[in-house]
């Protein structure tokens, strides 16, 4: 366990001080709006600036046009481009109509899901997300201080694939915390307080090889793989003090949510404040460390620094 006098998940699932059991609220003060990006401190900062060794730079955002179509009834944006040489001019402006911003790489800001009964991150109430000034736990507060430190790619499809166990993408499977540690260990990768936790299922290996009318059936029978939504799951994160985690399947977590497990989209994004990552482009990124045996790398990412922004492309980059 870190060192760092916060109390473990387990002593935040006994709290009876009028915060949910399982939630940090207050922790990083009743006003915070970043939740555990608090873990990206300038000394892991720079610290994570130290991995960069041969100069590689993996971009880790699917192009914006995909998944086609797009998952969970999102629309598909138009890109308008104006202007050029039947004009006057001979530039060109362009712009996005229908941009929703949660339907191709994502980040989950913390109001994006919420607890029926007592709120979003930090007891923020619905009535407080409105994108106007005064907005609450959007993505702009991540925006404006930016996000970096040391990120560490858990390859659990490639894992699981040697052991004679490999993971149906389109199933419902739930990844266990038993089976990222038998990642982690496999890679010779420690977990470490401050990690922005990237997780590879293979979905994205399985949709990028998928037909037109394959990809049309995923779209309206979505089921996929991801990491469990259980208190084992959400403790194994706090307890690792990861800043972030994100995954390249739709939901980060298996679709649909079992709810008898229970959802990380609750138990980590809304009681714990971590920022949730989904639809990540990591195909490359895994590549080359199966072929290098580095799993650890300097992230950045740079989410649109929009007043209130429930989502948001991460404009996310790995540097080796």
């Amino acid at each position: 366990m870190p060192n760092d006098n916060l109390p473990t998940y387990a002593e935040l699932s006994v709290r009876d001080d009028g915060v949910p059991k399982g939630a940090n609220w207050g922790l990083f003060g009743k006003e915070d709006q970043l939740g555990t990006l608090n873990f990206l401190t300038p000394e892991r900062v720079a610290a994570a600036g130290q991995l960069t060794k041969r100069g590689v730079v993996f971009s880790l955002n699917l192009p914006l046009h995909l998944p086609d179509p797009p998952l969970f009834n999102r629309g598909r944006y138009q890109h308008r481009i104006t202007g050029g040489q039947s004009t006057d001019r001979l530039g060109h402006d362009d712009y996005l109509d229908n941009f929703y911003l949660q339907a191709s790489s994502q980040w989950d800001s913390l109001a994006h899901v919420g607890h029926p009964r007592h709120g979003l991150y930090n007891g923020v109430q619905a009535s407080q997300v409105t994108g106007e000034e005064g907005s609450k736990n959007g993505l702009d507060n991540a925006a404006k201080r930016g996000i970096a430190g040391r990120g560490v790619l858990l390859d659990v499809a490639r894992y699981l694939a040697s052991q004679g166990d490999p993971i149906d993408a389109m199933s419902s499977r739930a990844i266990t915390v038993g089976e990222l540690d038998a990642t982690a260990s496999a890679q010779n990768v420690d977990v470490q307080p401050g990690d922005v936790l990237i997780i590879r299922t293979g979905w994205e290996e399985m949709y990028l090889a998928a037909d037109r009318s394959t990809r049309e059936r995923i779209a309206s029978e979505l089921r996929s793989t991801g990491i469990e939504g259980s208190m084992e799951m959400a403790g194994w994160l706090w307890d690792h003090r990861i800043a972030a985690v994100a995954s390249d399947c739709p939901a980060l977590e298996p679709w649909p949510w079992d709810l008898t497990v229970g959802t990380l989209h609750v138990r980590a994004l809304c009681f714990l404040g971590m920022p949730l990552g989904e639809l990540w482009h990591v195909e490359d990124l895994a590549s080359d460390c199966a072929s290098d045996g580095v799993c650890e790398f300097f992230f950045t990412s740079a989410p649109l620094n929009l007043r209130g922004g429930v989502g948001s492309p991460p404009n996310a980059l790995a540097i080796k």
